[in-house]
């Protein structure tokens, strides 16, 4: 899809300085992504301690106690 934005220029190139991303296009889209999963991580920490998990991961992955 083609837009048009105006965004202040040192902004864009600072993102792409620090990401060593060199194209404009490809920066903007990892910021939508990066913003997209923050957001999604974000409303995943609302369940933070609400799921109660009795879970032996030995058990899970397969380690059985020899003694």
């Amino acid at each position: 899809m083609r837009t048009t934005l105006d965004l202040p220029e040192e902004l864009l190139n600072e993102a792409m300085k620090v990401t060593g991303i060199n194209t404009k296009t490809k920066v903007i889209i990892t910021a939508l992504e990066d913003l997209i999963r923050k957001s999604k991580i974000s409303e995943l920490k609302q369940f933070k301690g609400t799921v109660d998990l009795t879970i032996d991961l030995n058990d899970l992955r397969g380690r059985h106690c020899r003694y």
